[in-house]
């Protein structure tokens, strides 16, 4: 199981990491974000919420997997696919966007999604990939306390 968990603690750290990257220390993304002055304060609250619930469910994750039994792997991914499944479940709401207007031709775009979704996805699938790996192998016999 340790190709799947491997895979699962990089989603890990990623997850742990990357919305405080994009949205509060690499300027150009944060611009648009944490420090976007069109933004009204309850915005910026949720997108802290959102900052401070993404690193403590990687958090939460790493810490699952690092003990290698199935269920923990597999509760692992769940944990972490928690804030992917969130960012594209996001779309589907009335008003909703990627990105706002005034960033529209600083935003990148890859295979036709903008960056996070196209990240998004690809980490869901990586996390989908790891779950059914671990999922295929046997499940340890375990002894019963004598």
């Amino acid at each position: 199981m340790a190709l799947p968990r491997t895979l699962i603690a990089v989603v890990g750290v990623i997850t742990t990491v990357s919305a405080v990257l994009a949205d509060l220390v690499i300027p150009e993304l944060a611009a648009q974000h944490a420090f976007n002055p069109a933004w009204p304060p309850h915005a910026k609250f949720h997108d802290a919420q959102y900052l401070v619930m993404t690193v403590l469910l990687g958090l939460i994750g790493l810490a699952l997997v690092v003990r290698p039994t199935r269920n923990r792997v597999l509760c692992a991914t769940a944990v972490l696919a928690t804030p992917w499944l969130g960012m594209t479940g996001a779309l589907l709401f009335p008003g909703t966007a990627t990105y706002d207007p005034e960033f529209a031709g600083r935003t990148h775009f890859v295979l036709g999604l903008h960056g996070q979704v196209f990240m998004a996805i690809v980490l869901l699938l990586v996390l989908l990939g790891a779950a059914v790996a671990a999922w295929a192998r046997p499940a340890p016999i375990s002894r019963a306390p004598r």
